[in-house]
């Protein structure tokens, strides 16, 4: 039985440690199911050689991404989407990085390490909270805030990241190119390298947004990538005060 449809030919470099064979794309799925396919691992497998890396990139991350959200990936690809086809690697890494921030990068003089992190909750529901009112019907999924208290200065601060259905497609790319949103003159998406609009500097940041991630009003600054991959931040309120913040 045939486990991988696709198989991959193997392209070796000078350097490659497995020119005198390796498993084939069947054996390395079964070895990396039984352990439930470790992110970890996949990784470093990664680094072997472009045959593995190859091999990670269209099996390996794609059946991670289905283990770890499955009901996420499903709509992902519902009505004919294949937004994600292509960008299995950088959707992994979206689902278990926290991306933090360097000073002087896309959140100005604030310097956050980024980390892993061992789960994260994402929600269509409060992907809508930052989403313009007009655009409504498009489809994002927002993760709850990583929090990281006592910034100094900066209080605490709760980053978040999303992804949208069908972004190419969707009413904000298609607003945000209407407006002729410019792209951040030198940073890219630190999950697939693109291109990133603002949603503050397009005016298309509702003030739902804050109230979702229970933050200051004003204090929430979110991109989006040309891939639909969206990062963020806000100043989270104290928890007494963020839990009487109502919705718009």
């Amino acid at each position: 039985m045939v486990l991988v449809v696709k198989q991959h030919r193997c392209m070796h470099s000078a350097s490659c440690v497995c020119i005198k064979g390796h498993l084939s794309e069947d054996a390395l799925f079964l070895v990396f199911r039984h352990m439930n396919w470790n992110p970890r691992l996949i990784a470093v497998l990664s680094c072997v050689c472009k045959w593995f890396d190859e091999v990670a990139k269209q099996v390996l991350w794609k059946e991670f991404c289905h283990a770890r959200a499955p009901k996420m990936m499903l709509d992902l690809h519902s009505g004919g989407s294949h937004i994600v086809d292509g960008n299995w690697k950088a959707l992994g890494k979206l689902l278990i990085y926290c991306n933090g921030c360097t000073k002087g990068g896309l959140f100005n003089n604030i310097h956050v390490p980024g980390h892993f992190v061992f789960r994260t909750r994402f929600s269509r529901t409060a992907g809508k909270s930052f989403l313009p009112q007009q655009c409504r019907n498009d489809v994002l999924y927002v993760s709850d805030p990583c929090e990281h208290l006592d910034q100094g200065d900066e209080g605490d601060l709760g980053f978040f990241r999303g992804i949208f259905k069908s972004f190419a497609t969707s009413k904000v790319k298609k607003m945000l190119i209407e407006k002729r949103a410019r792209f951040h003159p030198s940073e890219s998406c630190p999950y697939c390298k693109a291109k990133l609009w603002s949603m503050l500097e397009a005016n298309m940041s509702p003030g739902s947004s804050s109230a979702r991630l229970g933050a200051y009003e004003d204090s929430v600054e979110y991109f989006v990538c040309l891939n639909g991959h969206v990062i963020g931040i806000g100043t989270l309120l104290p928890l007494s005060d963020s839990e009487e913040v109502p919705e718009e």
